[in-house]
This record gives C-alpha cells, sequence and structure tokens, in this order.
C-alpha cells in the first residue's frame, strides 16, 4: 500500500520537487501535477474548505447545487465557491491530487489525504447549531483517527506513524465562532464574554484540539488566521455606510493575536512539531488594496446572491451569477471566488514572513521533521 506514491514508512527525498511545485499551476478546475512533496495533506476546517462533508448531513449549510461549482471540472461539489478553494490550491502546489471529503474516502483513496471540513463548523461544538447538522473540529478530530485506524490496520503502527509525521495537516477554524455563535443574537455568549475573554476561550480549546492532532502523530501544522470579517458582503449588508464594519474587523484581533502566541508556544513544547500561520487578513487586505494589479474590479460584493451586495440572501439554487467572476473576490455573501482562493492559496504556499510565519508551506513541506530538535 503506498501514499502519496511512496510507500508508507520509507524515507523519501521530496526536495527536488520543490522548485517544480511551486511554478503557477492551472486556474479553476486544476492544472497539471508536478512531482509530490509530501505523502498526504489532511484538512480540518469550515465552509471556506469544506469540499463536500456537509451533503449528505441534515445542514442547512450546503453547496452541492448550482451555481456553486460552476467552474469546477466536474460541477457542484459542496465546495463554497465557484470553483477551487484555497486548499485545492495547496494540494495542486504540493503535487497532490485533489484531496477527497471524509464523506467520501474509502480505500486506497485516502492515501494522499483526507478532507474533514464541515461548513458552520467551529472551534467550540456549539457553534452553527443554527444550521443545525454540523461537524465540530472535535469530531473532525475523531474522523481523523478513524482513518488512522484503518491504514494502520493495514500497514502497522511504526510505518503509519513515520509517514504520518512528514503529511501537512491544515487547521483552519475560527470564522464561525464569530459569525455563527457569538455575533448571532440567539447565542448568550456575547454576553458572556468580552472580546478578548472569548478569544481566550477559544484559543484554550483550539490548543487543546491541535495537541490531540499532535498526539495522534501529526507534525508538520498549517493553522489559517481569520479574515477581515468586517468586510465581507454579508456584513457590509448590515451597514448604512456600505463601508467595511471594524467593530467587527477589531473583534476577531485578540483571537489571530492570540493564535500567533499559540503556535510559538506549540513549536516550543510539542517535540518535534512545526507549526505555520497564515495570516489570511494581511493576504486579504494587499488583494483588496491591490485589487486591479490582482485583476480583480469587484471588492465589495458578492458575485452571487441577493440584496444589498449581494450579501443579505447567500447563492440560491440556479441563481444566475455574475458572467465576470475572475474580477470578484467574492463569490456569494462569506467565500472567495477561486480566483481570490487561488492566490491566497499561493501566497500561503511561497509568501514571505509577513504573510506566512515563521515559514512558508513550501519550506514546511521540504523540512526534515525526524532530524528537528
Amino acid at each position: 500500500m503506498v501514499l502519496g506514491g511512496a510507500v508508507w514508512g520509507q524515507d523519501v527525498n521530496f526536495s527536488s520537487a520543490a522548485a517544480a511545485a511551486a511554478a503557477p499551476q492551472g486556474q479553476v478546475g486544476g492544472g497539471g501535477r508536478s512531482a509530490e512533496m509530501v505523502p498526504a495533506m489532511f484538512v480540518f476546517g469550515d465552509s471556506l474548505i469544506d469540499n463536500g462533508n456537509n451533503n449528505n448531513i441534515p445542514s442547512f449549510a450546503k453547496a452541492n447545487y448550482f451555481p456553486y461549482g460552476i467552474d469546477f471540472n466536474g460541477g457542484p461539489t459542496g465546495r463554497f465557491s465557484n470553483g477551487y478553494t484555497m486548499v485545492d490550491e495547496i494540494a495542486e502546489l504540493l503535487g497532490l491530487p485533489l484531496i477527497p471529503p471524509f464523506s467520501e474516502a474509502s480505500g486506497d483513496q485516502v492515501l494522499h489525504g483526507v478532507n474533514y471540513a464541515s461548513a458552520a463548523a467551529g472551534i467550540l461544538d456549539i457553534t452553527g447549531r443554527n444550521f443545525v447538522g454540523r461537524i465540530p473540529f472535535g469530531e473532525q478530530i475523531r474522523n481523523f483517527q478513524s482513518t488512522l485506524d484503518q491504514i494502520t490496520d493495514n500497514l502497522g503502527a511504526d510505518d503509519v506513524a513515520g509517514a504520518i509525521a512528514d503529511c501537512i495537516f491544515f487547521v483552519g477554524m475560527g470564522s464561525n465562532d464569530y459569525l455563527n455563535n457569538y455575533l448571532m443574537p440567539n447565542y448568550p455568549t456575547r454576553t458572556q464574554y468580552n472580546a478578548p475573554q472569548f478569544a481566550d476561550l477559544l484559543t484554550q480549546q483550539y490548543t487543546q484540539q491541535l495537541t490531540r492532532l499532535y498526539n495522534l502523530g501529526a507534525r508538520k501544522f498549517v493553522v489559517a488566521g481569520l479574515g477581515r470579517m468586517g468586510c465581507i458582503p454579508s456584513i457590509l449588508a448590515q451597514s448604512p455606510s456600505g463601508r467595511c464594519n471594524e467593530e467587527v474587523n477589531r473583534l476577531v484581533l485578540p483571537f489571530n493575536a492570540n493564535v500567533k502566541t499559540m503556535i510559538n508556544k506549540l513549536n516550543t513544547n510539542l517535540p518535534g512539531a512545526k507549526f505555520i500561520y497564515i495570516d489570511i487578513a494581511r493576504i486579504f487586505e494587499d488583494i483588496v488594496n491591490n485589487a486591479r494589479s490582482y485583476g480583480f474590479t469587484v471588492a465589495n460584493r458578492g458575485c452571487c446572491g441577493i440584496g444589498r451586495n449581494r450579501g443579505q440572501i447567500t447563492c440560491l439554487p440556479l441563481q444566475t451569477p455574475c458572467p465576470n467572476r475572475d474580477q470578484y473576490i467574492f463569490w456569494d455573501a462569506f467565500h472567495p471566488t477561486a480566483a481570490a482562493n487561488i492566490i491566497i492559496g499561493r501566497k500561503a504556499f511561497n509568501g514571505d514572513l509577513s504573510q506566512v510565519y515563521p515559514m512558508n508551506i513550501q519550506k514546511l513541506a521540504t523540512l526534515n521533521i525526524k532530524s528537528s530538535p
């Protein structure tokens, strides 16, 4: 049985693939794959990177209908985008095939990795209950453990442990803990915690969850921060001026600051682990401030949606989206277009220290964890 083209448990030199994988790849729907830099990538998160795990659960958070996936090879899959998500682009740059959702992955499909992300999911189990069904981060970790058990039964613990240490673990959580918990009027959270207290609560839980993944063998972690949520079409639609809600932007600042501190502590306290942080807020700011240089002409409303900023009601089944999708930063009320996702994925992969700290994904992929202190 093989993982990522390499026999599990054997040392494989992926460094020769680094230069090829750094080159820009295909646009929406995928281009050619380069040699694999890592055996596999395991993905945990919310609707920004969900690729179908909510399709068959009783949830209001679904995207398995047109025009979602209108630019994706194969049509709607459950991705909350017109095409690629950020992790699709990262998988391609790593030389991996697109990672299958946990809900569909079986047999050898799991050997390049699995995507456990779920729309409406949060760090806190209670987050997203307005959407009924969703798979919180804690449950996503349990799903990974079941994948691990499946692989271990076939290969043996020693071989699996060696291979898992070389895999990328991508985690993007926290957006819903604000949008679909703290900012929701039917949640008591806002009356119980101020912004720093809530950030502390989330980070405490987050630290325990990431440590659980470490204890299951994960060593190479990519943790995405939160973007400027006060500037998404859903929030803009609530603004009389049509401007970004700076109160919401400030609300998430303590969380991002905490996550950076958490990453430094985990790098110090967990032997052999390497955590990196993607500064999504800074990358997003750069894209908005230099929109035209990236090919964007519309930064303040969705391509598909209804109402102000096309953000009051999100993209409905069979709704006609904007024709010039690659010129929009946002696809719907909450999510970027494939064009924006591809840029974010590339910056996460080979960006500088102002965007990815303390190293980018490309460097993390080639890091020899086994010899790390």
